[in-house]
């Protein structure tokens, strides 16, 4: 399944590659140009279908535990204190997306959105830690009670648009999706220190379905 936030670029990329390959296939006399070239259209559109796929998950129902909120690989687990939204020490879980990797974003937990903020910034590679402070990113926090949850989705060198659909007082439901990062990028996930983290530096990770932290 192609997810919808990318049903434009893959129209779009579709439409290209049978433009150029019929071009190609038409105009071009050298027959190892010409199915050179329509091969690389084909890979880029096999490519631009592959980044945009959305495969269903199956979300752990126990409303105690933080999920991740998207497929890639942890690159960094660490101590901070956050003023921003959780105002006390947590620990961030930094989460980097690759080219490869599905880049459909889902809530970590159920609740209540009560936090958005987009921030204009840079697009340095987003697996360098400094990507969380300068990159362009949003910040989205859900709270349902007794628990508090802050994620940032931050673009990288590749990636150049953010993708959001979350306002502050949605209800957010753990699984579900409300967003992507097109074209590499990272994911932050911050959740209070009490919490116990499941996860450590290296660790794959599936939106939706893997267990990042646990209510303790």
């Amino acid at each position: 399944m192609i997810s919808k936030y990318g049903y434009d670029v893959v129209t779009i990329v579709g439409v290209i590659c049978v433009i150029g390959s019929a071009l190609s296939w038409y105009f071009v006399e050298w027959k190892i140009l010409k199915f050179g070239m329509i091969g690389i259209m084909i890979l880029g559109l096999a490519f631009t279908v592959s980044f945009f796929r959305d495969p269903d998950r199956v979300t752990p129902s126990d409303g105690n535990l933080v999920i991740s909120p998207a497929d890639g690989k942890v690159v960094l687990i660490k101590q901070i204190h956050e003023d921003e939204y959780l105002k006390t020490n947590a620990i961030q879980v930094s989460i980097f997306m690759s080219p490869l990797d599905v880049h459909v974003n889902r809530y970590p937990i159920s609740g209540r959105v009560g936090y958005f903020k987009h921030i204009p910034g840079d697009y340095l590679v987003a697996y360098e830690e400094k990507s969380s402070l300068r990159n362009e990113r949003t910040h989205i926090g859900v709270e349902n009670g007794t628990v508090k949850v802050l994620f940032k989705q931050i673009a990288g060198f590749v990636a150049r648009r953010i993708v959001a659909n979350v306002e502050v007082g949605d209800t957010a439901i753990a699984g579900a999706r409300f967003g992507m990062i097109k074209f590499g990028s990272r994911v932050d996930v911050i959740v209070p220190n009490s919490m116990l983290v499941k996860v450590k530096v290296g660790d794959k990770t599936i939106a939706g379905e893997t267990v990042i932290a646990v209510v303790t």
